[in-house]
């Protein structure tokens, strides 16, 4: 019974770290978002949160070794923590491509206001996408999950909108090609941040037994 008590409060250590990962990527998803819409510069702060996404990474490795070595986790523990470390290889990636977006934001925050609009609603989608996956893993909801995985439609709609609009335009002029190019590769990463959400989700499902 102890080593059981024991192992729920781990696990509920899990939980909140899986919690504040989720939520520094949120962060930094709208750091993203501002970066692009904003003067200033964003890079030392993108960096300092990309940073303790990597640190929490760790951390909650370290945890999910420990409850796996040091206890005796039964068969829905199990998938549990397998569920962690699967949500947190894919937190990182989207922490790694948010910070992508703040660093080629430089040429494209002049460039075509009606495409950067869709991405900022790419953008909020995105970073609820995140905020859903990692609350459907704490409640064990399925049904949450699944709306993550339907949300991606509206990702991937947006993302087909903006690339095929600014390819339009890149050929059309020269003189702000660069720029059209990176708002292509933002909108890229964005999906990209999308799919890791699915990613997420669909363990959870699994999880869940669904």
């Amino acid at each position: 019974m102890i080593m059981r008590n024991r192992f729920d409060l781990q696990l509920e250590l899990l939980n909140k770290e899986l919690i504040e990962m989720g939520s520094v990527c949120e962060e930094l998803i709208a750091l993203a978002k501002k970066a692009l819409s904003e003067d200033g510069e964003y890079l030392e702060e993108a960096k300092a949160k990309e940073t303790e996404v990597d640190r929490l990474e760790s951390d909650i490795e370290g945890l999910c070794m420990k409850l796996l070595l040091t206890q005796q986790p039964v068969a829905g523990d199990l998938r549990a923590v397998s569920c962690a470390l699967k949500m947190i290889s894919d937190m990182e990636r989207i922490g790694d491509q948010a910070y992508d977006i703040v660093e080629i934001t430089g040429y494209a925050k002049g460039c075509d206001t009606e495409s950067r609009n869709y991405i900022a609603h790419m953008s909020n989608a995105a970073g609820k996408m995140v905020s859903d996956s990692v609350e459907a893993f704490v409640r064990r909801d399925a049904k949450l999950a699944e709306s993550v995985i339907q949300s991606d439609d509206i990702v991937d709609n947006l993302f087909d909108e903006v690339k095929r609009r600014l390819i339009c335009m890149i050929s059309e002029s020269k003189v702000k090609g660069e720029g059209y190019v990176d708002l292509v590769m933002i909108a890229k990463y964005y999906e990209r941040i999308g799919d890791h959400s699915v990613n997420i989700a669909e363990a959870v499902k699994e999880l869940a037994g669904q």
